[in-house]
């Protein structure tokens, strides 16, 4: 199975981030190498596998719905 892949530009458009966000912030935080993006022919060029990032987005998301923030600065987990 193909995975999609994105540039930055495409991946700045589906996820409503700013291109510089993705780039300055989201890369090597959030999005790892070999994971979420590749460097095809071990290029400067980066392209953003869609299939993990829209899966871990969702993971995340639904991650924090169910965590509730306790006064001391813990997480209660329902």
């Amino acid at each position: 199975m193909q995975s999609e892949l994105l540039t930055t530009e495409e991946l700045s458009a589906r996820i409503k981030y700013d291109v510089r966000t993705i780039r300055e912030r989201l890369k090597d935080s959030v999005l790892l190498e070999g994971v979420h993006y590749i460097r095809p022919f071990g290029g400067r060029k980066i392209l953003f596998v869609w299939d993990q990032i829209a899966e871990d987005m969702g993971k995340s998301s639904a991650a924090s719905r169910a965590a509730i923030p306790m006064a001391n600065g813990g997480v209660l987990h329902g």
